[in-house]
């Protein structure tokens, strides 16, 4: 099997991701539902309540880790 390149974005390809990502609406939507299939509830919610932040977050995120790392706890 060939190895993860590090990107997990809902498991698809990191260019599709970063398009996903970029657009406000799917990335706020896409980043809640990373969360939630991460386990991480907490931040799930409070993407749902507080997405303009998270999205900006995340989408940096993407940009400089490839893939979501912060805000998941």
């Amino acid at each position: 099997m060939a190895k993860s390149q590090g990107y997990e974005f809902l498991k698809v390809d990191y260019i599709v991701s970063l398009i996903l990502a970029i657009i406000p609406i799917t990335g706020w939507v896409c980043g809640i539902i990373e969360r939630f299939t991460r386990k991480a509830f907490l931040t799930g919610i409070l993407n749902i309540f507080f997405g303009f932040v998270f999205w900006i977050i995340g989408l940096v995120d993407m940009i400089i880790n490839k893939k979501i790392t912060w805000l998941v706890i």
